[in-house]
This record gives C-alpha cells, sequence and structure tokens, in this order.
C-alpha cells in the first residue's frame, strides 16, 4: 500500500448500510455531523467513525466551518463501483435474454431433455 493508497476501498466503504445511507444524504449537499445523526439511531461517535471510513476510501470529504464540520460527497471513487457493476450488468442482461432467444428459434418442441447419467455408487 502505498501512502496515497486509501485505507478502505470503495467496496469495504459502501458494505455497510449505515454508510451507504450517509452517502444518500450527502448526495447534491453538505451536512454538519449534527445533522446526519438526527438521521440514524446510534451515537454521534459512532456516526463519525462511518464517516471516517468514508472519508478514508475518498467517498467524502470535510471542510471546517467555524466550529463545525461539514461533509460532502465526492462521487469520484464511486466510478470503480460503477465499472465492476456494468460487467455484471451486461451478464444479467445476456442471462435474462437467453430465454427469449431460445424460444425465438423455434427449438423449444423439437428438442429433448438429454439423458442424466449417473455414476454407479462405489463401496457397496
Amino acid at each position: 500500500m502505498t501512502a496515497s493508497s486509501p485505507k478502505h476501498d470503495v467496496f469495504q466503504a459502501i458494505a455497510d448500510p449505515t454508510r451507504r445511507g450517509l452517502l444518500k444524504l450527502l448526495a447534491g449537499r453538505e451536512l454538519p455531523v449534527a445533522a446526519l445523526c438526527q438521521h440514524f439511531p446510534i451515537s454521534r461517535t459512532a456516526v463519525s467513525k462511518h464517516l471516517r471510513i468514508l472519508s478514508d476510501a475518498g467517498l467524502v470529504k470535510e471542510r471546517k466551518s467555524g466550529r463545525e464540520t461539514r461533509y460532502r460527497l465526492e462521487p469520484g471513487p464511486l466510478q470503480e463501483l460503477k465499472r465492476w457493476l456494468a460487467f455484471y450488468e451486461i451478464f444479467w442482461d445476456n442471462r435474462m435474454a437467453a430465454p427469449g432467444r431460445y424460444v425465438e428459434s423455434g427449438t423449444v418442441e423439437s428438442r429433448k431433455p438429454e439423458a442424466v447419467q449417473m455414476k454407479p455408487e462405489s463401496g457397496d
């Protein structure tokens, strides 16, 4: 791990539902910890720990404003997640389209189920 590498990756950071909720709240706006805490049944310390993990992954940025720290979403690292999910989106699109292609090919009635080959049990 290099000095500039994040302590947590994007996948670890979004694995927790509380952190996903924080990201949703921060989408398009900057909020202080106190405002974020109102949305969760956990302590301010716990919310701060979640924010630290999101910050370590590069998903949130913090800014001091007087005595309060304000957080905002940094969506850039989510591109990694988007690329990863794109592969599986193509996979599932192809899987969901396969039955349709099979039916459209007209081979439904002419195809017979293949025989299942059983291996004889050994040791009896």
